[in-house]
């Protein structure tokens, strides 16, 4: 008579059950359980795929999918009893299949938890990569619906955070479309690369079982445009590889880091020294001690999450660098930071569109600041190069009148003849150089692609909204 197995999954060759403390330390179920429905959905196709290989019989399959549904629907209604001793939540879900079917016990026939949990994963990735780039999606949306609205309104262009050139501000808004266009890119190259099935790798080497990898991977959706079924050609890689976790994180960071650029601009622009922008009260807080603060909170705890998202990238590579193929139980410990960048990045989209969506744009500061003439200084070193001046001289000659606009208080095109004829003797009273400092014939010749003028940026948003659709 075989003795009575300390552990469910495990046990067969072990006397004495895990302490208390090892069982602490080794479950994964307090975070894994949110893997759930892609393990039944991963566990349906397997059943289906045993008896389609008549390792059980379509009798057994039935009774096995029907249970599964069945496990699901007590683990969506809240009122499953996981078990931390039963380690995960394959095993939750396999214990409680066969207390309601004892098919459920077949269930485990040519796999491991290790093509299991990597199984799931891969679905998780498919599902969470549609949900970023569905958030992205809207936040692109939300940014050219403000780009669009404010098509007409020119600010200071930045450089070094000092006043360098002017342009729309539908011009500063299309720069976070593309930056957050190339995330979106990212996710849809990260949704093929996340598109192959590793069921059948078992722990390591497969197994001498006649399964069908195939039909298995077709079931599950891991398929080509054409239909064709996709697996990994590996076993001990399919196991061991951990590059889509470290690159789902970094596609977060990243998003973190563009999230974060652009709280810091409009933190900046809501200022009482910028004021360019009113954010929204309902994305402000105030202070505990003045009441005349408005504090752009929202933006703020977005900053500081770009600073979580990295962490978790750091805490992927750290976990990885250092380990010998196959599986490791440190591996364990790859859930946590993909789940957290997941959630913390849909929040920060989300809260980025609704803060960018109620806030307005102050026309009045925004014209004063762009008052300056000397963010045109450049249009007239060009004006000069049309002239024939090199450039070199032009830099120089315009150069030496901002000095001396500065030094005499007066804005440098109401500067007079003479005194431009003292320090560049390329302009001649006749000239017509002050033509120059006037707006809209800056922005009108910026119609090369990629620059700010009117039009380019029309078209820009266009484009975008096409992509989009």
């Amino acid at each position: 008579m075989a003795k009575k197995q300390s552990q469910a999954t495990w046990g067969g060759r072990f006397s004495e059950k895990p302490a208390a403390l090892m069982q602490r330390l080794g479950e994964s179920v307090s975070f894994d359980a949110r893997l759930a429905p892609y393990d039944v959905q991963g566990s349906k196709a397997h059943a289906a795929m045993l008896c389609h290989v008549k390792l059980i019989t379509a009798k057994e399959r039935d009774a096995i999918h029907k249970g599964l549904d069945q496990v699901l629907a007590t683990i969506e209604s809240g009122k499953f009893k996981w078990k931390g001793e039963l380690e995960d939540v394959h095993m939750n879900i396999e214990q409680a299949l066969t207390k309601i079917t004892p098919a459920g016990a077949k269930l485990h026939t040519a796999r491991s938890r290790n093509d299991q949990v990597a199984t799931d994963m891969r679905l998780f990735f498919k599902d969470a990569a549609g949900q970023i780039i569905h958030g992205l999606e809207t936040l692109l949306g939300a940014l050219l619906d403000f780009a669009e609205a404010n098509s007409e309104t020119v600010i200071p262009g930045f450089t070094h955070l000092q006043r360098a050139q002017p342009v729309l501000m539908a011009h500063h808004f299309l720069a976070w479309v593309e930056m957050f266009g190339r995330d979106r890119e990212r996710f849809i190259a990260f949704l093929d690369r996340a598109n192959w099935c590793p069921l059948g790798s078992g722990a390591i080497a497969g197994s001498t079982l006649p399964i069908d990898r195939e039909f298995t991977a077709t079931a599950l959706g891991f398929v080509d445009q054409k239909g064709k079924p996709r697996v990994t050609a590996n076993s001990m890689d399919a196991v061991a590889d951990r590059d889509l976790f470290i690159e789902f994180a970094c596609a977060c960071s990243l998003i973190g880091t563009h999230l974060s650029r652009v709280a810091e601009d409009v933190i900046l622009w809501s200022s009482a020294e910028f004021n360019f922008v009113r954010l929204p009260d309902t994305f402000t807080t105030g202070s505990s001690l003045m009441p005349q603060k408005k504090n752009p909170d929202s933006l703020e705890l977005i900053r500081g999450k770009s600073g979580r998202l990295t962490g978790n990238l750091m805490s992927l590579l750290v976990m990885v660098k250092g380990l010998p193929l196959t599986y490791n139980r440190d591996l364990q410990e790859d859930k946590p930071p993909v789940f957290d960048s997941l959630d913390q990045t849909l929040l920060c989209l989300d809260v980025l569109g609704g803060t960018l969506s109620g806030a307005a744009v102050n026309a009045e500061a925004c014209a004063k600041a762009v008052s300056d003439p000397l963010l045109l200084a450049t249009d007239l070193a060009d004006y000069l190069v049309e002239k024939g001046v090199p450039f070199r001289d032009a830099h120089h000659c315009v150069g030496a009148l901002v000095a001396l606009a500065e030094k005499n208080h007066v804005p440098i095109h109401l500067l007079p003849d003479e005194d431009v004829d003292e320090v560049c003797c390329c302009l001649a009273p006749d000239d017509n150089w002050q033509e120059v400092f006037d707006i809209k014939r800056a922005l009108a010749r910026r119609e090369n692609t990629g620059m700010p003028g009117p039009k380019q940026v029309k078209k820009q948003i266009a484009a975008w909204r096409k992509v989009l659709s």
